[in-house]
C-alpha cells in the first residue's frame, strides 16, 4: 500500500475473498491487520492467521472499541443493524471506509491499473491478465475475487512501476456507498468481457447496468484504453467512447483482435488469435470453452496494451498452454474411467448454458448431469428463472437444491424449483428437487451411482452447497 504510515486497520467482514486478499495485501504493506467474520472458517482464516493477522469470531463493539484501529473497513456485506456499524454511526470514534476506497487510496493510487470487468469471466481473466504479465518477466501487482491456480496466489503487491490487474465489480462498494465497486478503480485499461442484466437486489433493468458501465468508461483516460468485447450488443449500446481509445476482441471480423478456428474435444481446446489481421499466436490449453478462448484473448489484449502499446503481438501467447485455472470455475475435483466431478461457480443463465454446452464437446457420449443451488441474490429469485430452465435444458439430467435463505423473499418473487422441474420433465430432462439439500445427494447418489457408464456431474453454486460436493465425491469413491 502506498502510504509510509503504518496503521492498524480492521477488516469487519475478512473471511471474505476479496476483504481477504485486501487484508493480506495490507498486511504485506506493513500494517497491522485484524479483522472479523461469523464463522471464521478456512481456507482463508488460515491463509490469514499463518499471514499474521488476528481473526475474531462475530462482532462485538466493545471490543472494536477496545482495539481502537487506525481505520475500519466495512465490507460489502454489513448492513444497517450489525452492532459494530452502528457503534461506529453512534459514536464516530473511528474512522472508517469501504473495501474499493481503501484500495483506491491505499494501493491503487499512482499506478496504470488495469481493470476486469464483465457479468462474467472477472476473476478467471483477471488471473490471465497477471499470470501473463508474470510470464513476460513483469511483477504486476494484483487482487484477484478467488483462489487462482496460476498466480499461486490471489494478492500480491508487486512492483510499483508495473501494472495492478484488479477484479472489477459492478456489485455496490457498501451500505453508505452504492456506487459500483470498479468506479473506485481508476482504470487505465479497462477490459468489459461481456454485459448482462444480473445483481437484480442492485439493479433495475439492463438500461441500469449499462449505465454503471458507462460510468466505469469515462473514468478511462485518453491515453487508456477499453478493450471490449466486440460481438455483445449489449456492450455496443454504450457508445462509441470518443474520450479515449478502445480495442475490439470478439470472433466476428470487425473486431481488431479475432478468436479464429477455435475447436474443443476430450484433449482440450485449440485456437488462434490475430492482431488487426496479422496472426498473432496459436494456443493449445486445458480449459473449456468458446467463453475462456474469449477470457484469455481478453487478457492477453489487456496485457499486450500495458507492456507493447505499438506492437501488442510482441507478448508471447505460449504460456497460456500452461495455464491452470481458478479453483472452483469448471474445477475437475474426481476423475474416474467412468465419472468425471466438476464444481462451478455458476450463478447466471448465460455462463451455465455455455459451460453446460462446452461439456457436451469435452466429454463426448458421456450422461451430463447439472446439480444447481439458487443461492446469489439473483439466483434466489424468479427474475431470471426462465433463463436458468433454458440452461438446464442442455443437462440430461438435473438437481435443483433449495432455494438459499427462502424467509428473505415472498413466495411470489422466490425461485421456484418445483415449476423449474415441471418444465424441464415436459422437454424430456429428467429432472429432481428436494426440501433440503441433504435430501438432494440422497437422491443424487440413488440415481447416479454405481456409475455403470461416462457420467459428468456438474456442481454449480456460488456457496459451499451445504457440503455435499465433498459427500458425493467421498460416496463415489467408496
Amino acid at each position: 500500500m502506498s502510504t509510509d504510515k503504518k496503521m492498524r486497520i480492521y477488516f469487519m467482514g475478512v473471511c471474505g475473498t476479496a476483504m481477504g486478499n485486501a487484508a493480506l495485501l495490507a498486511r504485506a504493506a506493513g500494517h497491522e491487520v485484524s479483522g472479523a467474520d461469523t464463522g471464521v472458517y478456512p481456507p482463508m482464516s488460515t491463509v490469514l492467521a499463518d499471514a499474521g493477522i488476528a481473526l475474531h469470531e462475530g462482532y462485538d463493539a466493545e471490543r472494536l472499541a477496545g482495539m481502537e484501529p487506525d481505520l475500519v473497513v466495512i465490507g460489502n456485506a454489513m448492513s444497517r443493524g450489525n452492532v459494530e456499524v452502528e457503534w461506529l454511526l453512534d459514536t464516530r470514534a473511528l474512522a472508517f471506509t469501504s473495501l474499493p476506497a481503501l484500495l483506491a487510496d491505499f494501493v491503487l493510487k499512482g499506478r496504470k491499473n488495469i481493470v476486469i470487468a464483465g457479468t462474467h469471466g472477472k476473476t478467471t481473466t483477471t488471473a490471465l491478465t497477471a499470470y501473463l504479465l508474470r510470464a513476460a518477466g513483469r511483477d504486476p501487482g494484483f487482487l484477484i475475487g478467488g483462489v487462482p491456480l496460476d498466480p499461486p496466489v490471489g494478492n500480491h503487491l508487486g512492483a510499483v512501476s508495473d501494472p495492478f490487474v484488479i477484479e472489477g465489480d459492478e456489485y455496490d462498494s457498501a451500505f453508505f456507498d452504492k456506487r459500483s465497486k470498479f468506479i473506485h478503480y481508476a482504470p487505465h485499461i479497462a477490459v468489459i468481457n461481456n454485459l448482462e442484466f444480473d445483481h437484480a437486489d442492485i439493479f433495475r433493468d439492463l438500461a441500469d447496468v449499462q449505465r454503471t458501465f458507462t460510468h466505469f468508461t469515462r473514468i478511462v483516460p485518453r491515453n487508456g484504453y477499453v478493450v471490449l468485447n466486440g460481438d455483445d450488443t449489449n456492450i455496443r449500446a454504450l457508445g462509441a467512447l470518443a474520450w479515449t481509445r478502445t480495442v475490439r476482441v470478439g470472433t466476428g471480423e470487425t473486431n481488431d483482435v479475432r478468436i479464429v478456428d477455435f475447436c474443443e474435444n476430450a484433449d482440450g481446446a485449440h485456437f488462434s488469435l490475430s492482431w488487426r489481421g496479422q496472426v498473432w499466436g496459436e494456443v493449445a490449453w486445458a480449459q473449456s470453452g468458446i467463453y475462456n478462448a474469449r477470457n484469455a484473448a481478453m487478457a492477453a489484449t489487456a496485457a499486450a496494451l500495458a507492456l507493447h502499446p505499438d506492437m501488442p503481438t510482441a507478448l508471447s501467447l505460449a504460456a497460456l498452454g500452461k495455464f491452470r485455472g481458478v479453483k472452483r470455475r469448471q474445477e475437475v475435483v474426481l476423475k474416474t474411467s467412468l465419472l468425471t466431478v466438476i464444481e462451478d461457480f455458476g450463478h447466471h443463465p448465460t455462463a451455465l448454458a455455455e459451460t453446460l454446452q462446452s461439456f457436451r464437446a469435452r466429454f463426448p457420449g458421456a450422461k451430463l448431469a447439472a446439480v444447481f443451488e439458487p443461492r446469489s441474490n439473483t439466483a434466489r429469485t424468479k427474475a431470471m428463472q426462465a433463463g436458468f430452465t433454458r440452461a438446464l435444458g442442455f443437462a440430461d439430467e438435473v438437481y435443483l437444491g433449495p432455494v438459499n435463505r427462502p424467509e428473505k423473499l415472498s413466495a411470489e418473487e422466490r425461485f421456484d424449483p418445483e415449476a423449474v422441474v415441471q418444465h424441464l420433465e415436459t422437454q424430456g430432462v429428467s429432472a429432481h428437487t428436494a426440501a433440503n439439500n441433504a435430501a438432494l445427494l440422497e437422491i443424487l447418489k440413488t440415481e447416479t451411482l454405481p456409475i455403470t457408464e461416462p457420467r459428468v456431474v456438474a456442481f454449480f453454486s456460488n456457496g459451499s452447497f451445504d457440503g455435499i460436493i465433498g459427500r458425493y465425491v467421498a460416496a463415489a469413491g467408496d
